[in-house]
């Protein structure tokens, strides 16, 4: 793998992100079936609303087509079996305000779909389900619209539970993790594993399954890469844990984690406790990743938020060896922080505090809304809060949101 080659692209792209010319940027945020759109001011880091559209049931994760113009969307009921609808629906992308609009016939999926990416060339979307665990993939017509599955090999392995999908810098591998399932009082451990298949026109093939102490305690949530050097970020979700993996020819990743490391201010207090999305910055030298705390207590007969840690983690990066080095735990101003997003540019985070709670002030409950949290970032990768705007979570909750930069 050429990691020189990827870093001069990387320069050449990231002389765009400077301040030289605006950015245009479009925040899509999805609270239950419904999927708005906001205009970003990344220099003024506010968000205003422009438009929503509604997907037939609620949406679950979105990935856009390299050349922006498309937004894909997987939504699901969230139900198994028979009375389960599932699909992702291909939306235009209107290039100057972002809004979207349905774009071709939607598609039919067999089971809810957790996480969906597209590929380097923007010829296929490939699609993670999680019960049960498994990836298909579709073709992208030509026109952006979404075309008929690819056949794939036969004895893929694809673990247990899957929660995300990737595609790796060269474009010639997949990674998918598996979260496997915590052990129970009737149940036992499912393990968890990040599996590795080579990728081609389509086509995946087993190559690794990375799972150490045979997956016991070990549960990646979500990965990110790093955009110059060889190294793959994991979240590993129950354990509080941010793993470090190395990219081997191949491509491959290295069977066993370079770097663990705490993503919580006191790692003792973990009840309650898990980890959600990972995003390294667009220069490569920071990394922030997601803590929800989600144990609730009584207080005067109230539910209220338990002493949790819904934050942000920021990281440094090292250069050289990957490691990550923790620099700040910043509060997401709000309760169970699924997802958020950086503006390609790595100026503006935002971040989707999901769900509304109840917290105590001293003698007094206070309601907290759901709410998207903005947040400056620093040149030494630190976050600023700026403003929270407020929503009416519907039963979904704020279950995504992401930002694009609109086509010129």
């Amino acid at each position: 793998m050429d990691f020189r080659r990827l870093s001069l692209l990387a320069l050449i792209a990231g002389s765009s992100y400077g301040f030289a010319a605006p950015q245009r940027m479009a925040l899509y945020a999805a609270n239950g079936p419904e999927l708005s759109t906001y205009r970003a001011d990344v220099d003024g880091m506010s968000l205003s609303k422009h438009s929503t559209v509604m997907l037939p049931q609620n949406v679950q994760e979105a990935w856009p087509h390299p050349s922006r113009r498309y937004l894909y969307v997987a939504w699901s009921n969230n139900r198994k079996g028979a009375p389960g609808r599932h699909g992702v629906t291909a939306l235009r992308i209107d290039p100057s305000t972002g809004a979207l609009q349905p774009h071709g016939q939607s598609i039919t999926v067999a089971a809810r779909s957790v996480f969906i990416t597209v590929d380097k060339p923007g010829r296929f979307l490939i699609v993670a389900y999680n019960d049960p665990s498994g990836v298909t993939v579709h073709k992208i017509q030509p026109d952006g619209t979404l075309g008929a599955p690819v056949p794939q090999p036969a004895g893929l392995d694809f673990g247990i539970y899957a929660h995300q999908v990737r595609v790796d810098p060269t474009g010639n591998a997949v990674i998918l993790p598996t979260r496997g399932n915590v052990a129970t009082a009737t149940k036992p451990e499912d393990p968890g594993a990040i599996k590795v298949y080579s990728y081609k026109d389509g086509i995946l093939t087993n190559r690794l399954s990375v799972a150490p102490n045979g997956g016991r305690n070990f549960q990646p949530r979500h990965v990110d890469f790093h955009p110059t050097k060889p190294f793959v970020y994991a979240t590993i979700e129950a354990q509080n844990k941010l793993q470090v993996y190395g990219i081997l020819s191949g491509p491959t990743l290295t069977p066993t984690p370079l770097f663990t490391k705490e993503t919580l201010r006191h790692p003792d207090h973990m009840q309650g406790q898990a980890t959600s999305a990972i995003h390294v910055h667009p220069n490569g030298r920071f990394l922030y990743l997601g803590n929800r705390g989600l144990t609730m207590t009584n207080y005067n007969g109230k539910k209220v938020l338990a002493d949790v840690e819904n934050s942000i983690a920021v990281y440094s990066i090292n250069q050289q060896s990957g490691e990550p080095t923790l620099i700040q735990s910043a509060a997401t101003h709000g309760f169970h922080p699924r997802t958020f997003t950086l503006d390609p540019g790595g100026r503006m985070l935002v971040v989707a505090n999901m769900q509304p709670a109840s917290v105590r002030e001293k003698d007094e409950v206070r309601s907290m809304p759901a709410n998207l949290a903005v947040f400056r970032i620093a040149t030494d990768g630190k976050l600023e809060f700026v403003r929270k705007y407020d929503q009416e979570a519907g039963k979904g909750g704020v279950f995504w949101t992401g930002m694009v930069e609109l086509p010129r």
